[in-house]
């Protein structure tokens, strides 16, 4: 049986599988230049103790490039939180991530069209990601992605119903960017989506299929947890209007 990871490493899966343009260190805090696309890829981390003459440092290489000043709040990550709240920065988005043994969610082959893969993504992909703001620059990370990977799109009722991206870091996959188009929802296409990509993780000979959502998202979540998907970490954002 293999061991579900744990929060750190499912932090090492979203950098590797959904990954920033580019990276710099600013004292003990790692920068990232996310090119438009989303929080994930432009959120500053620490993994040491900060104080405030590095977040200043921090604050400005973000200003410099054009972002938010945005930081992720991670397991450890307490003082740092406290800090900046009483500096003014605002929660945003807490974000439950979730794992599971491939194997337990890759039970039954999904019908053939609610799940065919293709990479790079097909038109109707993009059109699909589009309708629910998954726009060209997050599509730019998608191409980033180093590791094995590949993107699903669905057909239900003769119809364009959904699409996702999966990427892999040492044996733990990922999903991203599942979005079902609102006329098709409530109909299974997510949850073969998800299967589907249970399957890809064993064909590329990986164990374990990792997903992460924002805790507000509550058809998400009781989608993962309808599928048996553990919940192994959380985070949250701080974020700080500029003038």
């Amino acid at each position: 049986m293999t061991q579900l990871p744990d929060a750190k490493k499912i932090y090492e899966v979203v950098e590797a599988t959904w990954p920033p343009f580019a990276l710099s260190n600013i004292g003990p805090f790692t920068i990232r230049e996310g090119r438009g696309g989303g929080k994930r890829v432009s959120a500053a981390t620490t993994c040491h103790t900060a104080g405030q003459e590095d977040i200043t440092s921090a604050e400005v290489a973000m200003v410099d490039l054009g972002q938010d000043l945005l930081f992720q709040i991670r397991d450890g990550d307490e003082a740092l939180d406290g800090v900046l709240a009483k500096a003014g920065y605002e929660v945003v988005d807490h974000v439950t991530m979730y794992a599971v043994e491939a194997g337990e969610i890759a039970t039954e082959r999904p019908p053939r069209t609610a799940a065919i893969s293709a990479w790079e993504p097909l038109k109707i992909m993009e059109e699909i990601w589009a309708k629910g703001g998954i726009d060209r620059a997050r599509i730019d990370v998608m191409h980033r992605a180093k590791g094995p990977k590949t993107a699903f799109v669905s057909r239900w009722r003769d119809q364009p119903a959904g699409a996702s991206f999966v990427a892999m870091h040492n044996g733990i996959a990922m999903v991203h960017a599942l979005e079902v188009l609102p006329h098709q929802r409530l109909q299974g296409v997510a949850h073969w989506l998800m299967k589907r990509a249970a399957f890809w993780v064993l064909d590329q000979g990986g164990h374990t299929l990792s997903v992460i959502c924002t805790t507000q998202n509550v058809g998400a979540n009781r989608l993962y947890s309808s599928l048996g998907m553990h919940v192994v970490g959380e985070y949250h954002y701080r974020r700080k209007a500029t003038a």
